[in-house]
């Protein structure tokens, strides 16, 4: 079988990416190991988060440092084992974090978030997946005003330099709103132009069926077998495509590698767990407890419990120590029934140490193309990715300038 195109990878990236190739004309072929969605983009917190101009950075104040050396932090844990592999990464993710260099990275990052909201609600009408979107934005709440203060001079920046705008909650104001959570808290901040689903698997299966809709297929297959100039073989047989596109999120570098390349990619691990409310008990959108790094949000299966970061290798075995930490606090902060899953759910988040995705042609290979890397925002970054790639794939003005995500950067 023989393809314009092949798109490996059928995460919200690769999803995204194959939509936009098929609108232009292309014949396109998705393959991974797994139905679309059912890795990496399966089990984060479901926001589409217009507010993140500035990407995640690595802390540099001193006391931060000290409390995650410890490794009991609720927020973010490591793997001991794995510093001597991962440290190089995070010496440069943490040279990348300086404010300067921050800032300048922002200034690129903003111009792919600015588009995050507008390119997903443009794919959810296209693809039917109205009921899975909630519009309205999502909610940081604080325990201690120092740190809501805080995080509202952050905000304040952001949209004074972005224009991203926001809300700030009192106490009661926040009980308005969510009466079920607890009194404990101070208030909160609603970044007020972002939105989130209630499904985001379910979101990358809509995004999936409307590109069969349009004449693409989808092929279970193994992305390792890529081989220039480019075929690759699934269930199916062997497809043959004059283009390909790595999308592979966390194991991006099974096949980049492969082919000769040294691209910086480490992972972020997570957890989640679903579980029933207590009868009587509401929550009406996201919520992140901004000083114990975990987040709670409405979901089709349930209340989704998310924890933070846990730095570890990629293929570890779970070890979901995070969410137990975290369990305890969430059912104080909302009414938490009984535990619906079996296992806590892992996935891997793609990171880049300059906080910034991957996107554009493979230096040394024709007719290779990359888009993974996106880190925390990878849902959020997924329409805009797929946008953007298939725009300079067809010789389109980018809707953005597409330099500085590329590979030659490292």
């Amino acid at each position: 079988m023989t393809f314009d195109a092949l798109v490996l990878g059928a995460g919200i990236v690769g999803v995204s990416v194959a939509v936009h190739l098929q609108r232009r004309g292309m014949s396109v072929a998705l393959v991974d190991r797994k139905s679309p969605g059912n890795e990496t983009s399966f089990g984060n917190a479901g926001l589409i988060q217009r507010e993140g101009v500035y990407p995640y950075a690595f802390p540099r104040d001193i006391g931060t440092l000290l409390r995650y050396a410890g490794n009991r932090s609720t927020d973010v844990r490591y793997h001991v084992s794995a510093m001597a592999t991962i440290v190089p990464f995070l010496a440069r993710y943490w040279y990348h974090s300086a404010p300067k260099r921050h800032a300048e990275i922002a200034r690129h990052y903003s111009t792919l978030i600015a588009h995050c909201v507008t390119e997903h609600r443009e794919l959810i009408a296209a693809s039917g997946a109205g009921d899975l979107l909630r519009e309205g934005g999502w909610v940081k709440v604080f325990r201690t005003a120092a740190a809501m203060n805080a995080a509202q001079r952050d905000a304040e920046r952001w949209r004074e330099e972005y224009g991203v705008p926001f809300e700030r909650l009192d106490a009661a104001r926040l009980r308005e709103d969510e009466p079920a959570l607890t009194r404990a808290l101070v208030g909160g901040l609603r970044y007020t132009a972002s939105d989130s689903v209630s499904d985001p698997g379910a979101l990358v299966a809509a995004y999936a069926r409307y590109f069969e809709s349009l004449g693409g297929q989808v092929f279970n297959g193994d992305a390792t077998t890529l081989q220039p100039q480019w075929s690759v073989q699934t269930q199916a047989g062997r497809i043959d495509a004059r283009r390909a596109v790595v999308a592979l999120g966390p194991w991006a570098d099974t096949v980049t590698a492969a082919l000769g390349y040294r691209l910086p990619l480490a992972v972020k691990r997570g957890y989640h767990m679903h579980y029933r409310a207590q009868e009587g008990a509401r929550l009406n959108q996201p919520v992140l407890d901004a000083e114990h790094g975990f987040l709670i949000t409405p979901m089709t299966r349930g209340i989704r419990l998310t924890t933070g970061v846990e730095l570890g290798l990629r293929d570890t075995p779970p070890t979901p120590v995070q969410l137990a930490a975290v369990e305890p606090l969430a059912r104080e902060t909302f009414p938490l029934g009984e535990r619906v899953d079996a296992e806590p759910w892992l996935g891997r988040r793609p990171c880049t140490p300059d906080m910034m995705p991957i996107i554009g042609p493979a230096p040394r290979h024709r007719d290779l193309w990359f888009a993974f890397g996106h880190a925390h925002h990878g849902l959020t970054l997924g329409p805009i990715t797929g946008r953007l790639v298939a725009e300079m794939m067809t010789g389109e003005t980018p809707v953005v300038d597409p330099e500085p995500f590329g590979a030659l950067r490292f």
